[in-house]
C-alpha cells in the first residue's frame, strides 16, 4: 500500500502543479482518505467525455452528483 500511496501522491502533484499548496495538501488528504470516490468520480467523468459531453461540463456535473460525499471528506 505504501507504494501506491506515494505513486497517487507523485500523479496528484504533477496533475495539480498549478493549485496553490494549500489547496493541493486538502485535496490530497481528501483523496487519501477515500481514493475509491476519487477513482469512481474519474471513471463517471471520463465516460462522459466520451459520450461527446465538454469536460468542463461532465466535471461539474459529476462533481455536484458526489458533493456530499466531498463535503464529509473536508472535515
Amino acid at each position: 500500500m505504501g507504494i501506491k500511496n506515494y505513486l497517487l501522491e507523485k500523479a496528484m502533484a504533477w496533475k495539480m502543479k498549478d493549485v496553490p499548496p494549500e489547496q493541493r495538501e486538502i485535496l490530497m488528504n481528501m483523496v487519501k482518505k477515500n481514493p475509491d470516490l476519487f477513482k469512481k468520480i474519474g471513471e463517471e467523468i471520463e465516460r462522459r467525455v466520451k459520450g461527446g459531453e465538454q469536460k468542463t461540463k461532465a466535471s461539474l456535473a459529476v462533481m455536484k452528483k458526489y458533493q456530499s460525499e466531498l463535503r464529509s471528506l473536508q472535515g
